[in-house]
């Protein structure tokens, strides 16, 4: 489903306001939710979470703070809900056996680097992942999650979306106030330009990381050539831009809602109008799982890196994490 053009707003108008009563049911529900607490992990757990529903780059932070605590000698194994995927776990994703439909995308995109699991109980599945040997997990989404106790927990934010009208679901975009998904954290990440402001809601001790998006390595060969961009992501805008930031030519834009599960009429469109256009046709990583298996062979998959302006500030908050973990010799 695509977000609703007023969650982007400015807060004000009627369908906000009508929808208001509701969205204080649901943000009192979250809190009594989040009051519960859940099962301490005998190994370090961070959460990569945000306070809106949909996409702020949690996936692409997961899979840096994977690598810089793999760097260290730690088993890491990645833990998320499998949004999308009809399996509700304790599973070990195996990509040779599970599709997007099973598990979601960004478990296929997790798992292709590190073992991934998942469950929509976090305990459950913090659990089935120590005993298959993690000695550290780390959370794609979950700070709504009260099952299972976190060390460390980011809040990441998009910054060209921010906590858009900042009012709750329905009413908006956020799954619970800014401050008390901020009172969880011990710091915020906004990755790009800062355009909303979102950093002037945020409570003024907790520490804030900066990163951006940087296009990955095979960009470079799309440099002055024409693409056909398409993607199913919370915010294609993003997407788009860093195509243009590789120096390649989008002569085609394409967004779909997030998760969309494209199917063979989607891509004989997709493909018939990057031929059209005589355009490459490109996506993201994450999309590429959802492509049907018969039509992969004909599209350019683009990937992102994270980028951190201060990298000794991301290591600093990792270290006390990475010291109780025990490395064999």
């Amino acid at each position: 489903m695509r977000a609703p053009e007023f969650w982007g707003g400015d807060g004000t108008g009627l369908l906000p306001t009508l929808l208001s009563p509701i969205a204080a049911l649901y943000g009192a529900a979250t809190a009594r939710r989040m009051a519960r607490p859940g099962w301490q992990a005998p190994v370090p757990v961070i959460c990569c979470g945000n306070a809106t529903a949909g996409g702020a780059g949690k996936t692409t932070v997961t899979l840096d703070l994977g690598q810089r605590l793999a760097r260290r000698g730690i088993a890491v194994h990645f833990l998320l809900r499998g949004y999308g995927g009809r399996l509700k776990g304790p599973v070990r994703v195996d990509p040779a056996q599970h599709d997007s439909q099973a598990v979601g995308d960004e478990a296929l995109l997790l798992a292709a680097e590190r073992p991934a699991w998942i469950s929509a109980d976090r305990g459950a599945g913090a659990r089935a992942a120590v005993a298959g040997g993690a000695q550290a997990l780390i959370m794609d989404d979950g700070l709504q999650n009260p099952t299972l106790e976190k060390d460390l927990s980011l809040l990441i934010i998009d910054g060209s979306f921010g906590f858009g009208n900042n009012r709750i679901i329905p009413a908006g975009p956020l799954r619970e106030t800014v401050a008390a998904a901020a009172a969880r954290c011990r710091a915020a990440v906004i990755i790009g330009e800062d355009e909303t402001g979102a950093a002037a809601l945020l409570p003024p001790r907790l520490p804030v990381l900066r990163a951006h998006l940087r296009p990955g390595p095979e960009a470079e060969m799309l440099a002055g050539q024409p693409v056909h961009a398409f993607c199913g992501i919370a915010n294609p805008k993003k997407f788009f831009a860093t195509l243009g930031e590789a120096g390649a030519v989008v002569a085609g834009r394409a967004p779909f809602a997030d998760h969309y599960p494209f199917d063979a009429g989607d891509m004989r469109d997709i493909l018939a109008e990057a031929d059209r256009l005589r355009a490459i046709p490109v996506t993201t990583r994450k999309d590429f799982v959802r492509i049907p298996p018969a039509f992969r062979s004909r599209v350019t998959v683009v990937t992102v890196r994270l980028e951190w302006e201060d990298t000794a500030a991301i290591e600093a908050l990792l270290d006390p994490l990475a010291q109780r973990v025990p490395i064999p010799a």
